[in-house]
């Protein structure tokens, strides 16, 4: 009878044991998966391997990189935001998958309540830039253009709707002029057009802009304050036009997503992104200076960025 009720409290122990749920301390027991909806070789890209080895090293656990492309980045959030929220299945993409695909694609398969933010981990600024030798020498010059000849004036950005479009057609709402897009697939692309006299001006990522060198010649760039790199160009807000969008983003996980764990890889992240290789990392690719920010000041910001999206892509007739 003794062995019996020893068994018996045995077998309820395991069964405890079995059935509880994990603790925060152990959290991450296996791999984690850190889903990006874009190419590999990219600077978003770069920014997640760099990232994710100081999530490896934190944790003493493999944080692998799975890049899940296709429909404009669409095919990889949804596949993050349908997996189970007990985070091994991370999200790491810029704020625009919120704030611009569910408004402009129809059943796209998440909305901007489908995930918690981690971290801010990256701001991709963007930057208007000329021949060397164009006569347009600021952005009120690109203004006067318009203005004087409003069918006339042309640019070269990535297709209607991404950052580098929604930059320049941000400028033109605000400075109450009309600025015609020539679209192209890629930075390296209009780069060619802009180069060739095919365009005016173009609206692209500074850093590719950076790296075009004296081939192009920079009138400014949309962010809050200059960019430590090229301290020397001026902000679009400097000259006069209240317009800074920038490609921000960082890590996230899908919604309902465990608080403790959320607490766990909110404190890995910033130890991330003070690891040398990162810090060196975001410096090459002309990152500003406030490319971090905790959860509480990412998700501000993007609530803030959902809602002026939203209303310029109505104003631009993009909105579904």
């Amino acid at each position: 009878m003794a062995i019996n009720k020893i068994l018996a409290a045995a077998l309820a122990v395991l069964a405890g044991a079995v059935s509880a749920p994990a603790k925060a301390a152990d959290y991450p027991e296996r791999t984690v998966d850190m889903v990006i909806p874009f190419p590999a070789g990219g600077g978003i890209d770069l920014l997640l391997r760099a990232l994710a080895e100081g999530f490896s090293a934190h944790f003493k656990q493999s944080f692998v990189v799975s890049n899940r492309t296709g429909a404009g980045g669409a095919i990889g959030v949804t596949y993050v935001a349908r997996a189970a929220p007990d985070g091994y299945t991370l999200l790491f993409v810029p704020a625009l998958a919120y704030s611009v695909l569910p408004l402009m694609q129809a059943n796209v398969g998440y909305t901007d309540k489908s995930f918690v933010p981690i971290c801010q981990t990256f701001e991709n600024q963007m930057a208007l830039i000329v021949r060397p030798d164009s006569p347009l020498k600021s952005v009120r010059d690109i203004v006067d253009l318009s203005r004087a000849s409003p069918e006339a004036a042309t640019f070269a950005a990535t297709a209607a709707g991404t950052i580098t479009h929604l930059a320049a057609a941000q400028l033109a709402d605000a400075a109450k002029i009309k600025l015609n897009h020539i679209p192209f697939r890629g930075d390296s692309d209009l780069m060619g057009q802009l180069i060739g006299g095919h365009v005016d001006f173009a609206s692209t990522t500074l850093a590719s802009a950076a790296a075009a060198g004296p081939a192009v010649r920079l009138i400014g760039i949309f962010a809050e304050k200059r960019n430590p790199a090229l301290a020397d160009i001026p902000t679009v807000k400097e000259q006069g036009y209240d317009v800074a969008p920038t490609s921000f983003g960082g890590l996230f996980a899908p919604t309902g997503t465990p608080a403790d764990a959320l607490a766990k890889l909110a404190t890995a992240c910033k130890f991330g992104v003070q690891q040398p290789g990162y810090v060196d990392l975001a410096k090459r690719l002309h990152q500003g200076n406030d490319y971090y920010a905790d959860a509480a000041t990412f998700a501000k910001r993007i609530e803030i960025d959902v809602s002026e999206k939203r209303q310029l892509l109505v104003r631009l007739g993009l909105a579904q």
